[in-house]
């Protein structure tokens, strides 16, 4: 054998390291077996191997082995010293005095981000085989030559360097050293290897400072007095260092969740991180590795005037498997978190999509803040700050009647077509963002904006021309001065239930909340009857006359209820109508199949049926005006007196018609209503006779 010496391709370090693993760890069985095939790299370093491999003999393992002692003494004398690269070991520096790292702390943190680093150490521990918890104890006691006890001190879960969350001790089980000694991330291990940097700059793939608000705090006024508790709650918190102050937000995608932390920050005058859901690649980050980047953080910033944001925390406490088994990294880490929620130094917004958290977690936190949908006139407000310079009055309003509009998809919306709003022609740009605008709710399974025509009044509408059971103009009067009430207005489609509503709305002056029954059905168990909840605590907020058509598809007779989830729906909708303070509209073609209970819950019953024929005489006297046409003459009222269950909506299609034929006589209009009528069948009943 030649004389060795270290190899300049790797640290003195490694290189004692890599000769501690061979002869006091045993490693050197599996070299020796393997020197053929794949330890090459090692070879080389260790001055086994010059140009070409050694042909093993008999007696050649023997005599590498004695080498290996020389070689192990030799390094013990020379480089028991010796230090980790200067950049490493400055960083670590920085970071002991940051986070009041022990000096086994330091070392153990130092051996794993060089195993992260250098292949040829990496590739020796692996020589190791897997190994306990306890034989892991011994193997960094002897390549570190610390004390055991310090190494276990150290890799206890109540120690500072693991608190931080940049070490992690992988599985339970048996597993190599590498996948035992974790590191908070690969880029993480990278920058504290390779490049000096601020403590805070080596959590970048992980923890991110925020970027500034978008929204102001005034946007937030439907949750003023949640936030007149959270704002000086969290402003006493930063100034008393309080530790364990966790705050629960939940709601809707699109409510500006994210936006009010930043919000709070910038009011507050302090800084925000927020812990990473994608790494610099954009690859997903577990939940697991998203608590160690909290850990860290916490660590970090404790002594900053910070606040922390967690956002879509569904990562951490629903990524598990009900059906399978599988448990989530919450479960898996429960006490930890809980211990977490009790001692965290840095104040911490927790954020989500749901409320679905484990109530043992929920009752954690300081406070839980629901942040709904906006109010429409809200809505409108951060709409056109979005789109001030492109969007007209109408289209802000149009837009804002989606509840499911997020101000995000206007933003971008808006940006686009403002990139190339020059180059358009001819094309409307109100219509352009909203085209993007649907293509988007389209694809995040929500309905598009609906179109102006559908929120509107018909053009000719009196109460008047409506056959109802009850003087409409009086309940109208009656509801202005009350400004609450329940009403179920039934019978056949087309007799103008909804539009009453639509005009009840304009005379009280008041926003107009509408849904279908089947907007608000959903397959999910239990997702309905959150809808239907949310609907009214929306109208409530609002100030909103609420119309919920179809209502006997929620208000089925629970006497004839199938499943469970039937009942509930009942129960539900029964309960959110007997506290709603506003006006509440119902309509229904099938009243028979509205449980009776229900039905004692309505103030008013109100019966829509076909015209009379008083009613429709003059209504279709006012179309013939408003189309142009001669005055219809007593033939013709004979005919229109013929028509068979004729109402409003009749008339209303037939108008929407004259944008695609047209109707040049009065004739021709009686011919497309009786086509209408036609439709419905031969009932025997016509208009004026019921």
């Amino acid at each position: 054998m030649r004389t060795h010496r270290v190899s300049e391709d790797i640290p003195t370090i490694s290189y004692l390291w890599i000769l501690r693993v061979l002869i006091p760890l045993g490693g050197h069985q599996e070299f020796i077996r393997k020197l053929n095939y794949s330890n090459e790299g090692i070879a080389k370093a260790l001055g086994f191997i010059s140009n070409k491999l050694i042909d093993l003999s008999e007696s050649q393992p023997k005599v590498i082995l004695a080498e290996l002692h020389k070689l192990h003494q030799l390094a013990e004398r020379k480089w028991c010293q010796a230090k980790v690269p200067s950049c490493l070991g400055g960083n670590i520096v920085r970071l002991s005095k940051l986070l009041g790292l022990s000096e086994a702390d330091r070392r153990i943190l130092e051996f794993a981000v060089m195993v992260k680093n250098e292949r040829l150490l990496y590739d020796a521990t692996e020589m190791l085989g897997d190994l306990s918890p306890l034989q892991l104890y011994h193997v960094l006691s002897v390549l570190l030559d610390l004390p055991e006890q310090e190494i276990r001190n150290s890799l206890s879960t109540r120690s500072t360097l693991m608190k931080s969350g940049l070490i992690a001790i992988g599985s339970k089980g048996i597993a190599s050293l590498s996948y035992k000694l974790g590191v908070l991330s690969d880029s993480f291990a990278d920058a504290l290897y390779s490049s000096e940097a601020d403590p805070v700059m080596l959590l970048r793939d992980v923890v991110n400072r925020s970027t500034p608000a978008e929204l102001k705090f005034s946007d937030y006024e439907h949750i003023g007095a949640s936030l007149a508790i959270l704002r000086p709650y969290l402003e006493y918190a930063l100034r008393t260092k309080k530790n364990g102050v966790n705050i629960f937000v939940y709601g809707p995608p699109g409510t500006g969740k994210s936006q009010l932390a930043k919000v709070i920050a910038k009011e507050l005058d302090c800084e925000l991180f927020e812990i990473a859901s994608a790494d610099e690649e954009g690859y997903a980050i577990d939940g697991e590795q998203r608590l160690r980047a909290f850990r860290a953080a916490q660590c970090f910033f404790a002594k900053r005037k910070t606040l922390m944001l967690f956002d879509e925390i569904e990562d951490v406490f629903n990524d598990g498997n009900g059906i399978f088994g599988y448990k989530s990294t919450g479960q898996i880490r429960k006490g930890w978190i809980n211990r977490m929620l009790e001692e965290n130094p840095v104040p911490t917004l927790w954020l989500s999509n749901s409320k679905e958290l484990d109530p043992a977690f929920i009752r954690r936190f300081d406070l839980v803040l629901e942040i709904p949908i906006p109010p429409k006139k809200k809505r409108e407000q951060i709409i056109q700050v979005s789109g001030s310079d492109l969007l007209d009055t109408v289209s802000v309003a149009r837009f804002a009647e989606s509840e499911e509009l997020a101000p995000a998809v206007v933003s971008r919306a808006v940006s686009v077509i403002r990139s190339i709003h020059e180059d358009l022609g001819a094309v409307d740009v109100n219509t352009a963002i909203e085209l993007l605008i649907n293509n988007t709710l389209k694809a995040q399974g929500y309905c598009s904006i609906r179109s102006d025509e559908s929120r509107k009044v018909p053009e000719i509408y009196d109460p008047k021309f409506i056959h109802a059971d009850t003087d409409l103009t009086k309940v109208a009067a009656g509801l202005v001065q009350a400004k609450s009430g329940r009403l179920c207005l039934y019978g056949p489609p087309g007799t103008g239930k909804t539009a009453f509503g639509h005009w009840l709305a304009e005379q009280m002056g008041c926003p107009l909340l509408v849904k279908s029954a089947s907007e608000l059905i959903s397959k999910w168990v239990g997702e309905s009857e959150k809808n239907i909840a949310r609907l009214f605590r929306q109208a409530e907020q609002e100030g909103a006359l609420l119309i919920i058509d179809e209502i006997d598809s929620f208000l089925l007779d629970r006497a004839h209820a199938q499943h469970s989830w039937e009942i509930s729906i009942v129960n539900e909708m029964l309960t959110h109508m007997e506290s709603f303070p506003g006006i509440f509209v119902a309509s229904t073609n099938f009243i028979k199949g509205i449980d009776l209970a229900a039905l004692r819950r309505f103030d008013l019953k109100v019966k829509f049926d076909f015209m009379k024929t008083e009613q429709a005489w003059a209504l279709f006297c006012r179309y013939c005006k408003e189309l142009f046409l001669t005055e219809p003459d007593s033939q013709q009222k004979e005919k229109l007196l013929r028509l068979q269950k004729l109402t409003l909506g009749d008339f209303a299609t037939v108008m929407r018609q004259k944008y695609f034929r047209s109707i040049n006589s009065p004739d021709e209009l009686i011919a497309a209503l009786e086509v209408e009528c036609r439709v419905k069948g031969n009932g025997r009943s016509s208009i004026g006779f019921h």
